[in-house]
């Protein structure tokens, strides 16, 4: 059963953003802020080790393997 939700004392700068982009993205203000619940909500799959892993090579962190050579290298000096 559907719910009825209410905002109260939202500042006025903050409505009037809101009202923007809705009026982008062609819906009404209450479509807009479902919308928005929706997404912050959302449930996100959960990535395998292998997609944490790549994802971490993109973003050009270090592996493990990689972070152990530097400790290596640092206690040598």
């Amino acid at each position: 059963m559907p719910v009825n939700l209410s905002i109260k004392n939202t500042p006025d700068d903050v409505a009037e953003r809101v009202r923007e982009r809705a009026k982008r993205n062609h819906r009404s203000l209450q479509g807009e802020l479902l919308a928005i619940i929706e997404e912050a909500v959302k449930v996100e799959k959960r990535l395998t080790l292998h997609e944490m892993m790549e994802r971490n090579r993109a973003l050009g962190l270090s592996t493990q393997d990689e972070a152990a050579r530097m400790i290596r290298e640092d206690r040598d000096r």
